[in-house]
């Protein structure tokens, strides 16, 4: 499976997890220029831009190292475009990274989420 798709294949695993704990995904990929948001959600008056990283081995490091400060600044890009072009008033906004393990067979998944993992400009 090409990298793509696996990573669209633990965007996907992210995303139900975070809806089975009451989150909405307002959007996924966002795009802005050439960079990206994952997922973007909303619990309450809480919207968070979410980052998901995923590893199928432990061989590469944990997920979450790979959150990097020029990709949180990338992140938070978006994030003010998203802002204003889809104004949510009202709303608390944060950066949320999860991580998912899961190795080839879907039964062996973990996943971590860091809520509030950065604040802008950090």
């Amino acid at each position: 499976m090409d990298t793509h798709r696996v990573g669209r294949r633990f965007e996907a695993l992210a995303a139900r997890w975070l809806e089975e704990r009451g989150w909405i995904v307002l959007d996924r990929n966002v795009r802005f220029q050439r960079r990206e948001i994952d997922l973007v959600v909303r619990r309450g008056r809480t919207v968070a831009f979410v980052e998901v990283k995923g590893r199928r081995s432990d061989d590469r490091g944990h997920p979450f190292e790979a959150v990097t400060a020029r990709k949180r600044r990338e992140i938070e890009a978006v994030a003010r475009w998203w802002v204003a072009h889809h104004g949510v008033g009202g709303h608390e906004f944060r950066f949320d990274v999860v991580g998912v393990r899961a190795g080839r067979v879907a039964e062996r998944v973990e996943v971590e989420h860091v809520e509030g993992a950065w604040r802008m400009g950090e």
